[in-house]
Formats: C-alpha cells, structure tokens, sequence
C-alpha cells in the first residue's frame, strides 16, 4: 500500500526508490501488534483474581515502542521523507507512529520500575485509572488526529495503490476502495482513542468493551495487512525499477 498515486512514465511507473524510502510495513506490523497487546493487557489487568507476569509485557511493549519511535521519528522529522513529494504520508504515517510507541515504551519502562507495586494494589482498576488519567488526554488527542486522518483520506483518495502494486493494484480504478478501507481503520482506532478517557473511570461499563473491541479488530487488520504488504510493496518495487 502507498498512499498515493504516482505519474506514468511511458513506459510504465518508474519510482527512484533511492528518493522514495517506504517502511510503513514494519510500523503496521508492530502498530497492529501494540494495539492487540494492549487489549490483551488490559482484559488480563481487569480480572479481579487475575495473576499477571509482567516480564514479557515489558519486553513486547518495549520492543515495539523502541520500532514505532524510532521509524516514527524519522518520518516525522525527514520533510518530506520521500523526496518526490508526498509530504502528507509523514503526517499519516509517521506522527501517529511516533505517539504510539511513545506511549508503548513508557508503559514499558512503568510497568518494568513499578509494575508490582500496581498488581498489589487493593484496587487494582482505581489504582490504573489513576495512573493512566494524565496520558489518556494525548490518547484523546491522537483519536481526534485519527479521525482527521481518515477524513483526509476518503476527501482527497489518498491510499491508493497504483496498478504496478501486486494484489492493491487490481483496485487502481477504484481508488475510494482502499481509501475507505485505510480510513476506516484509522476510525476505528480513532473511536477506542476518543472513548479510552472515559472508560478508565468506568471500567465494568459497555465503554471499555468497545474500546477493546474497535483495537483488537483494528490491530488484527493492521498486522494481517502489513504482513501482505511485505509481498505487495517487494513487488511494486521490482515492477517500478
């Protein structure tokens, strides 16, 4: 997936790839992979008699933020990264990237420094709710950005995989296909953002079921399609040489 549409050269797309750097695979990847985990942490912190081992918690949210900040921060701050002119990928790409492993490798370095004394605590889910209350307002904010994101997407037919991309590219002429389906993602991520404040006050409510229901489907997505787009962006890489 590339979120955009290139010009035809006569003899076909040709893309300088020395101009044109694409990792947005790896940051789906671990994107999907974050939200899933998140989920999975949250339902397992939530259960009353839950007994959780936070070792591998700290090492799968640390590996993944330190992959989200990392690409995340480049994209954010090379402007634009890819030197043809797509400007607008660092913004749909790079800064969500870069909020999210944020907020994955300090839940990591919490959970590494203090992560017993919150499984002691006598109330587990107030205890939480009290800790997560400051960073829930960026979490709220970066939904806000998902929904602009996905407006911007279905407005101006961004994600649009052109014809020389394996699979995406059999949907060239019809951009609105993979712009409403990129969009709706960044939707559903945005909808367990804007509700995840509130739902940590009330944590046996509906809300928090939605929250996780809106990521968990989102990250399985993200990491199915990211793994796809291993195969699709190989290939339009040797299609466009």
């Amino acid at each position: 997936m590339i979120s955009h549409t290139l010009p035809l050269a006569a003899s076909g797309l040709k893309i300088d790839w020395t101009k044109m750097p694409t990792y947005n695979t790896i940051m789906s990847l671990a994107a999907g992979a974050g939200l899933i985990l998140v989920v999975a942490l949250g339902y397992r912190l939530l259960r009353p008699a839950g007994t959780v081992n936070l070792d591998g918690w700290v090492l799968a949210f640390g590996a993944l933020g330190f992959i989200l900040v990392t690409t995340g921060l480049h994209m954010t701050l090379t402007w634009p990264l890819a030197g043809q002119g797509f400007p607008f990928d660092n913004i749909i790409f790079g800064e969500p990237a870069l909020g999210f492993g944020t907020l994955l490798a300090f839940a990591a370095f919490y959970l590494w420094k203090r992560g017993d004394t919150l499984l002691a605590a006598p109330d587990r889910t107030r205890r939480i709710a009290h800790i997560a209350s400051p960073v829930s307002v960026l979490v709220f904010g970066l939904g806000l950005a998902c929904f602009g994101i996905a407006a911007a997407g279905w407005k101006y037919t961004l994600f649009a995989a052109p014809p020389e991309e394996p699979i995406s590219g059999e949907f060239a002429d019809m951009p609105m296909l993979e712009a409403s389906f990129m969009s709706s993602l960044y939707v559903l991520v945005g909808i367990g953002a804007l509700l995840f404040p509130f739902a940590l006050h009330r944590p046996r409510s509906p809300l928090t079921l939605v929250v996780g229901a809106v990521w968990a489907l989102a990250g399985v997505i993200f990491l199915f399609f990211g793994g796809l787009n291993y195969f699709t962006h190989i290939g339009l890489i040797v299609n466009t040489m």
